[in-house]
């Protein structure tokens, strides 16, 4: 079977199914409208980052990109759907490929828009304090947003192939992303700069000591997806469906 027909089908899952629809909904708007409060920040701070300011929405956005990755693997394991769409497409590389394809490709187009529209609101709020930001930081972030959001769509996909549980991925990895990777950080020091979640975020900054600089802070959070999607799709080669 040629992989386009396998894409169609698995696009129109995405497509019918509400709460998907829903879920990339709510990182946009979560994202913009968090970035658009953090627009009226005081940027007199010691710390103050302009870019980091009007991109900080994607902190609890990307809650929302890590649910959508999750859950368009884990309807797969409701009332064995899975089986049919084996049964359907038996070559199961093939059929992974275009799962994670109507993954990655929603999260990177939803997550560069709503990078931009975050942007351009918080912009309005900081005013002054953002004309430090050169074009090409503001469209570094804007990008690095958008595949920063992707990256953790296909981890979260990858280690729900893995767990064969939406549950099981979204009950590990929101906490360790919300509490457990600070915790680590205030104590591991320069070892945390490549927890996946950190690593990405430094392409959200404007000026950023550490370790990584945005690009390969990037390429380590890639490291971190492919192997989970290389953990995910090794469980579904060795296990029955």
């Amino acid at each position: 079977m040629n992989l386009t027909p396998v894409l169609r089908a698995e696009a129109l899952k995405v497509l019918t199914l509400r709460s998907l629809c829903g879920t990339l909904l709510s990182l946009s708007v979560v994202t913009t409208a968090f970035s658009a409060l953090a627009g009226s920040s005081d940027a007199s701070a010691p710390d103050f980052d302009p870019l980091f300011t009007a991109l900080s929405g994607v902190m609890p956005g990307q809650i929302a990109a890590i649910a959508f990755g999750a859950l368009v693997v884990s309807s797969e394991y409701q009332g064995s759907g899975i089986r049919l769409s084996l049964a359907a497409v038996p070559q199961r590389g093939r059929w992974f490929a275009a799962k994670l394809a109507v993954i990655a490709v929603p999260a990177l187009v939803v997550g560069l828009a709503t990078a931009l529209a975050a942007l351009l609101a918080a912009r309005t709020g900081l005013g002054t304090a953002a004309d430090g930001l050169s074009t090409g930081e503001q469209v570094r972030g804007v990008v690095g947003c958008g595949l920063y959001l992707m990256l953790m769509a296909l981890f979260a996909a990858g280690l729900t192939t893995l767990f064969r549980s939406g549950v099981a991925t979204l009950s590990t990895l929101i906490p360790f992303i919300l509490v457990v990777s600070f915790v680590i950080g205030d104590a591991a020091g320069a070892a945390a700069d490549f927890l996946p979640d950190q690593a990405g975020q430094v392409v959200l900054y404007q000026t950023h000591e550490g370790t990584l600089g945005p690009w390969t802070g990037l390429a380590v959070t890639a490291l971190w997806a492919a192997a989970a999607l290389l953990a995910g799709y090794w469980r579904l080669r060795r296990r029955d469906a």
